[in-house]
C-alpha cells in the first residue's frame, strides 16, 4: 500500500506542523510521516525505497521546499508483509524548527492509556476509488476500535466509512496530543466500511529509543 484521507476535511495551512511529505526522488511514489526530532522522522517500513527525500513544513505538495536526504532505518523484523511497519528516517541535514516545523510527541510507555478519540491526516487519495492524491494536507477524526476487534497484535485500528487511502502510509494516527500509531494498510469490507490498520508505536519504544540514541 502507498497509502489519501477520504471524508474529513482540509487542513489549516501549517496547523499540523510535524507533518511530513515524502516521496522517492525517481519514482515520486509518495507517502507521510512525522518529525520526532531535529534529526529523525518516522514513517511505514513498507514505504522504503531507494531514493527517499523528505519535506517539512508542507502544506500544498506543487509548492515543495528543498527538499531533505536521509539514512532509512526500517525495522529489522519488518518483511514486506502486515507487522512490524516502522521506520525511522536520519535527516542528513538537521531540521530547524519554527512555526511551521515542528516535532510531535510519543507515548512514554506500552501502558499508557489511549484515547479513542482520534484524528489521521494525509496528503493521499480523497476518494478510494480515484487515483490522484490530495494536493493539500486533509484531516479526519476517527474512532479507535478496543483491542479485542482489533485481529493483529501490537496494531490500533480504526472501522468507518473515513480514513486513511492510498498515499497516506507513514502519516500519523494521534490520539489525545501524542502519535500513537503509522498508517500501515486497510481492509475493504463488503459494506462502505474500512478496516484500517496502525503500526503501535508504544511496543516499539525500546528500538526507537536506541536507534535515535545509539550508545557505542
Amino acid at each position: 500500500m502507498d497509502h489519501g484521507i477520504v471524508g474529513g476535511k482540509v487542513s489549516i495551512p501549517h496547523s499540523r506542523p510535524y507533518m511530513v511529505y515524502i516521496r522517492d526522488s525517481q519514482t515520486q511514489a509518495a507517502c507521510g510521516g512525522f518529525l520526532l526530532r531535529e534529526d529523525f522522522v518516522m514513517t511505514a517500513a513498507h514505504c522504503n525505497k531507494k531514493h527517499l527525500m523528505v519535506y517539512l513544513g508542507v502544506d500544498d505538495t506543487n509548492h515543495l521546499p528543498e527538499g531533505i536526504e536521509v539514512d532509512a532505518i526500517p525495522h529489522p523484523s519488518f518483511a514486506n508483509k502486515p507487522g512490524d511497519d516502522i521506520m525511522l528516517l536520519k535527516l542528513k541535514t538537521p531540521a530547524t524548527l519554527n512555526k511551521t516545523v515542528n516535532i510531535i510527541a510519543l507515548p512514554e510507555t506500552n501502558k499508557e492509556e489511549i484515547s479513542t478519540n482520534c484524528m489521521a491526516m494525509g496528503w493521499g487519495w480523497p476518494k478510494y476509488n480515484e487515483e490522484t492524491p490530495s494536493r493539500v494536507l486533509r484531516e479526519v477524526n476517527l474512532t479507535l476500535l478496543d483491542s479485542e476487534n482489533c485481529a493483529r497484535p501490537h496494531t490500533l485500528c480504526t472501522k468507518e466509512d473515513a480514513g486513511p487511502a492510498l498515499g497516506d502510509s507513514g502519516s500519523p494516527l494521534i490520539c489525545g496530543n501524542d502519535a500513537v500509531g503509522i498508517v500501515s494498510y486497510y481492509i475493504m469490507n463488503e459494506s462502505t466500511s474500512y478496516l484500517t490498520m496502525y503500526t503501535k508505536i508504544s511496543h516499539y519504544l525500546p528500538w526507537i529509543h536506541e536507534t535515535m540514541n545509539p550508545t557505542f
